[in-house]
């Protein structure tokens, strides 16, 4: 039997995902300082109509939400045709959004950041200048669907300090830091 070699090895996207307050921003930072990646802030690529619905406490509905999540699946495949291994923020609260940015992108590997609601409340109650109130927070966990069976990813525990978060995921994952 004859096996396909491949020049380079495919390249890697970690979409480290979870609701607002969880530390997606301050992991993903961690995993990029760590691995060198190139980085993307999922919250940088929604529409500006987003952000003032979410700072006036409204709550994103799927119309809103799919634009959004195929600039993230489109950056992510820009990654994969460049052979760049990456880490992009999104909230990927649901599975069919998940499969939208699995979708045609066979780099993506999710980073499920789990935390007691209470924490992350409070996390969101002491951040400044973040466009998502903490009043938000109950409308995304109702939202929130957790990796499923056949989902390329993990869950990591984030109560921990950013470095002890980031270290595990890398472990979990099995991926070597380059610096």
């Amino acid at each position: 039997m004859v096996h396909e070699q491949r020049s380079t090895p495919p390249s890697v996207t970690l979409v480290v995902m979870g609701v607002s307050g969880i530390g997606k921003s301050t992991i993903a930072a961690e995993l990029v300082a760590r691995t060198g990646w190139t980085f993307a802030e999922g919250d940088d690529m929604h529409p500006e109509a987003n952000r003032r619905a979410m700072a006036a406490g409204h709550p994103l509905d799927d119309a809103q939400r799919w634009p959004w999540l195929r600039r993230v699946a489109a950056w992510i495949g820009e990654q994969e045709d460049a052979g760049r291994n990456a880490v992009v923020t999104c909230s990927a609260l649901k599975r069919s959004y998940r499969d939208l940015l699995r979708d045609g992108h066979p780099s993506v590997t999710f980073v499920d950041l789990v935390a007691p609601p209470e924490l992350v409340d409070a996390r969101i109650t002491e951040r400044r200048g973040h466009f998502m109130p903490a009043a938000l927070l109950a409308s995304q966990l109702s939202t929130l669907e957790p990796l499923q069976a056949g989902e390329p990813g993990i869950e990591v525990t984030a109560t921990g300090t950013p470095d002890d978060i980031a270290a595990s995921a890398l472990r979990a994952l099995g991926i070597d830091p380059a610096v």
